[in-house]
Formats: structure tokens, sequence, C-alpha cells
């Protein structure tokens, strides 16, 4: 089976060092879901995913990061898209936290219900945008899988999350779906 993973970056956008990035240099089947402004996580980042949904052609795995991990959640629980085939939340940071930075918190709230979609959430026991409990509270009320990495923060760039060959692999073998080499691409 092959797909298209639609990756969706987080608050400020994934930067050239961060795992994200390094998998769509590196991957055919991958496209980075653009937003008009990195900066302002809101309801326009749902519509701008559902608009690269549709112009997808094939089957598709959605691989949020953070902010993008929530605007997916979003997106999922008002839509209900066959070719969707995987949901893969990365660190979604907890917009409903009282202590969550003030440019996340007009992303709320965050969903309470099951998204409608195999997932999984990959967490760490050491998140400064989600805590432990509330990770397996959220995996619970979306009926995700979920795989903790130790001590790996918010899984991102400061975290030391560059080119994360650890995740390909769980990604690709969670949804049964290959990331397609591209010789091309750096």
């Amino acid at each position: 089976m092959t797909a298209t993973y639609l990756i969706v970056p987080g608050f400020t956008n994934s930067g050239p060092e961060h795992w994200q990035t390094f998998i769509q240099r590196k991957y055919a089947n991958v496209v980075r879901v653009e937003q008009e402004e990195w900066n302002n996580p809101s309801a326009d980042w749902v519509e701008r995913l559902n608009q690269c949904v549709n112009e997808t052609e094939g089957d598709i795995v959605l691989l949020g990061h953070s902010c993008g991990a929530v605007a997916v959640s979003q997106w999922a629980i008002t839509h209900s898209v066959d070719k969707v085939k995987a949901l893969i939340l990365v660190a979604p940071a907890d917009v409903d936290a009282a202590g969550a930075i003030e440019p996340i918190r007009q992303q709320r709230p965050l969903p309470r219900m099951h998204l409608g979609y195999k997932s999984l959430l990959i967490h760490s026991d050491n998140d400064e945008h989600l805590d432990l409990p509330r990770a397996y509270e959220l995996a619970s009320q979306w009926g995700c899988k979920t795989h903790l990495i130790a001590g790996g923060g918010h899984l991102h760039t400061a975290a030391g999350y560059g080119e994360w060959l650890e995740g390909e692999r769980l990604i690709a073998k969670f949804t049964g779906i290959p990331f397609i080499c591209n010789e091309g691409k750096k």
C-alpha cells in the first residue's frame, strides 16, 4: 500500500533541522501542509489542512507535530474521509492547559471525543507542552494507541529530534505505509 504523508507542522513551522523537514526532504511521498500564518495557530489551520486533504489524490496519512497535531485532531472530529488511512499525532500541545503559552491558546479547545481514525499518539514523559497524565487522557478520549519516548521532551529540534530514524520506522510500522525514497531529494 502506498499513500501520501501530509506533514502538519506546529507553531512557528518546523525549521530546517526538524524531523518533519528531514522526512519531507528525504521522501517522495511526503507533502508539507503550508499555513498562511505560522505564528497564529487558529481555526484557519484546520481549514487549510482540509483543503490539502481534498487536493491530494489517493490515500493519505496525516502526520502532525505539536499544534499541527492539534489541528489534525480538530480536523478529524469534523471530517470523515475514507482516503485518510491514519493519524500520527506527535507531542500534541495541550492548548487547554493553564500554563499553555499565549500564542497557542487561541487554538482551544482540544477535542474530547474519539477521532474516528486509526491513530497513534507519540509522546514523552518530560514534554513541557504536554504532561504525561494528559497525554494518556487525550489518547483515551481520542481512541489512540500510544508510544512513549522516555526523556524526549517536546520531540522537536531543541530536544534533539532532527533526523529521527526511529520515528520514521515507528510511523511506517504503525501505518503499514512505507516512506518512498526519492534520491533526488536532499
